[in-house]
């Protein structure tokens, strides 16, 4: 997976390519707990993200968390697959995703 970050001010974009899963997720986490202070809007763009597991989904739910207090979080551009998981767990009623 290839973390890819945009900061302007407190707004704050993160690309993500590849696959999130176990092995990636703390990579996710870890760039998330160093970049997500101060940020009040988080865009995590998933373009080009082709797979997402369950570890994923735990690190976007803490980060959702996170952002709950101090912002918003938005996720855009996932594809069916991934949207069929936010939709089968039921993240689409937690994250804001938008097309």
């Amino acid at each position: 997976m290839t973390i890819s970050k945009k900061q302007q001010g407190s707004e704050l974009e993160i690309a993500l390519s590849g696959r999130l899963d176990t092995t990636t997720a703390p990579q996710l986490e870890s760039e998330l707990k160093q970049s997500i202070e101060g940020v009040t809007a988080l865009k995590m763009d998933f373009s080009e993200l082709e797979y997402i597991s369950s570890a994923g989904l735990r690190v976007l739910l803490a980060a959702q968390k996170v952002m709950n207090k101090q912002g918003s979080m938005v996720i855009c551009h996932a594809n069916d697959t991934i949207m069929e998981v936010f939709e089968i767990t039921g993240f689409v009623d937690i994250l804001t995703i938008e097309e």
